[in-house]
């Protein structure tokens, strides 16, 4: 047996250990905190361990609407995990998040990145507008008789009502950056209000801070790409998700044969996200243009590290099978996700 196939089989087995040792919390939090300031770990946990918990909106309410806390952003942790220190890797699993809450909130005013100043007369009001979340149905409503309600609109529609799929997703999950000051989305994840980190997603954060400090942050029942008018469905979360301590000197050279991120060559520079269809790279920066860059040359070094190809031929296969995702034009930070399909991937030898 060749000996990278020993060392991977001893890895299984250890993480075969680690999940029989694994625990399942449920926590559900009664204080929040804003990242930016911080706060002491809500729960311990340790690589393996299942926490079930709750998330508010970005107002702070819950399932019931009440004002949970009064804290600016509010966020769920952090979770502090044993054994986790900084130059290795924490790999958080999203098992399961749902709305727990029939009700969400999106507002209309369009922000001058999407459109350009001055370019729509009569600009919207900053108010919040209701949706309901019809999680039996899969879709998420807005009624257009409660938003305007002068309008005969059955003269115009069978039924009066905006309805899309409903896709929930944390538009905010991150660790304790390398320091104060580092802004609210970097390396360390954050607010990268990113579409794909939903049920499924597997998100890969360098950890700077001992135990890491997860937290997570509200939820939207769907968002549209670029995030224009600076929400998504903003509603409260049930959240279900695991984690792994990958220490840097257990990193295995490739992701595809063992379900965890490498760092080789390049160390990795932003967040990394894989689910059963996809792997992506989100980043971001103070120019789309630069954004851009940071997220195309990491997906380009992850399929490096992972393949050990050329940089030729990653970019040939990278210029005709890559997607982008505009996470967020808003704001004074642009986000993006690049994304490729794993099935065009060559598949590995057992």
């Amino acid at each position: 047996m060749k000996a990278s196939r020993i060392a991977a089989a001893l890895l299984s087995l250890g993480t075969v250990a680690q999940i029989a040792s694994a625990d399942t919390h449920r926590y559900i939090p009664t204080t929040f905190y804003n990242p930016a300031v911080g706060g002491s770990a809500a729960l311990r946990i340790k690589s393996g361990d299942r926490v079930m918990t709750r998330t508010v909106d970005d107002l702070g309410a819950g399932p019931d609407l009440t004002p949970a806390t009064d804290v600016a952003s509010p966020r769920t942790g952090p979770f502090f995990v044993e054994g986790a220190e900084a130059g290795d890797l924490l790999v958080v699993t999203i098992d399961k998040l749902t709305p727990n809450r029939a009700t969400g909130y999106s507002t209309s005013l369009m922000s001058d990145q999407a459109i350009g100043k001055g370019s729509l007369t009569g600009r919207p009001d900053p108010a919040r507008l209701p949706w309901t979340i019809d999680a039996s149905a899969g879709v998420v409503r807005l009624d257009l008789k409660q938003i305007i309600p002068n309008t005969n609109w059955s003269d115009r529609f069978a039924m009066a009502t905006f309805t899309l799929p409903l896709q929930p997703l944390l538009a905010s999950i991150g660790v304790a950056p390398p320091s104060a000051g580092s802004g609210s989305v970097g390396s360390f994840g954050g607010d990268m209000t990113a579409g794909v980190i939903g049920a499924g997603a597997r998100v890969m954060l360098p950890v700077y801070q001992a135990g890491a400090l997860l937290y997570l942050g509200h939820g939207h029942a769907r968002q549209g790409d670029g995030h224009i008018t600076g929400s998504g469905i903003e509603t409260s979360m049930d959240v279900e998700f695991s984690v792994e301590v990958v220490k840097r000197k257990e990193w295995p050279h490739s992701s595809v044969v063992r379900p965890s991120t490498v760092v080789g060559e390049f160390a990795q520079g932003w967040p990394r996200i894989e689910t059963a269809e996809r792997l992506m790279t989100v980043a971001a920066a103070p120019s789309l243009e630069e954004a851009v860059q940071r997220a195309t040359l990491e997906l380009h070094h992850w399929l490096d590290d992972d393949f050990g190809l050329s940089e030729k031929t990653v970019s040939i296969f990278l210029g005709q099978a890559m997607e982008y995702e505009l996470a967020t034009v808003t704001g004074s930070t642009a986000t993006v996700v690049t994304t490729i399909n794993k099935a065009y991937l060559p598949k590995p030898l057992p």
